[in-house]
């Protein structure tokens, strides 16, 4: 699909996609700072081959858990980011098209929309 293909969405698909974005970003930014493991749990040394001494399978630090702070943002941005996808793959635009490459190439371009790209925050966009 050319840049002068771009199809004309519903203007409520294009917001709930506009709204998914940033929420998919906060919830991987969150996740790039909370520890490993959401309960306490204890880390392991690394494996070591005996004969080279290279790590064969590296260890993990001990997990402090998450707080209950980190724990309620996780939870509240997987259900938004859920909800969202919800809204976006199931909207009834999409019965428009018949299954095939077409529809693939419609939901592919409704991500880079530039009514979806206007309506992102500048650092998200």
């Amino acid at each position: 699909m050319s840049e002068n293909d771009t199809p004309a969405f519903p203007a409520d698909l294009t917001a709930l996609q506009t709204r998914l974005h940033p929420a998919r970003a906060e919830l991987e930014a969150l996740g790039r700072t909370l520890p490993w493991s959401v309960e306490p749990l204890p880390g392991w040394a690394p494996k070591i081959n005996d004969n080279t001494g290279e790590i064969i399978k590296p260890g993990r630090e001990p997990s402090p858990g998450y707080t209950p702070e980190q724990l309620a943002e996780d939870t509240r941005l997987r259900a938004l980011v859920r909800d969202l996808s919800d809204q976006v793959s199931t909207h009834p635009y999409w019965g428009t098209f018949e299954r095939g490459p077409k529809l693939v190439d419609a939901r592919i371009a409704l991500k880079s929309h530039p009514d979806v790209l206007a309506g992102l925050p500048a650092a998200a966009a």
